[in-house]
């Protein structure tokens, strides 16, 4: 089974730190600091999974799912902020999930195993 999991996250060390939380789970781990580069990595390499920072510089998240999901419908997507104020925008709606960010990564480990059809351990 394929794991690659795209994180697109506009801050460096919270792609480090999922990076290597994924990479110890056994997911391939490629990580974008924004759109441009996340819609090249997407439209390149066989990604099964995206997690989808909200809040990026460039641009927003939201129009980022809007553009990743006109590429590749099927491609399971996380939205993963640090605001819950965005889970009662219809916008976000589109996201097979959405996770708040916490110093716990084992929910979004678990929407992503479960998106990915890994059985829980």
């Amino acid at each position: 089974m394929d794991n690659r999991v795209l994180v697109v996250d506009d801050e460096e060390h919270v792609r480090k730190l999922y990076m290597n939380a994924l990479s110890r789970k056994g997911y391939e781990v490629d990580t974008a600091a924004d759109g441009e580069e996340a819609l090249t990595i997407i439209k390149q390499r066989d990604i099964n999974a995206v997690i989808l920072d909200i809040e990026l510089e460039e641009e927003s998240g939201l129009e980022l799912l809007k553009r990743f999901k006109s590429v590749r419908p099927e491609l399971p997507i996380i939205l993963n902020t640090a605001y819950s104020v965005y889970m009662s925008d219809f916008k976000t709606w589109v996201a097979d999930a959405y996770i708040v960010k916490s110093s716990d990564m084992q929910p979004l480990i678990d929407k992503l195993d479960e998106l990915m059809g890994i059985p829980q351990e």
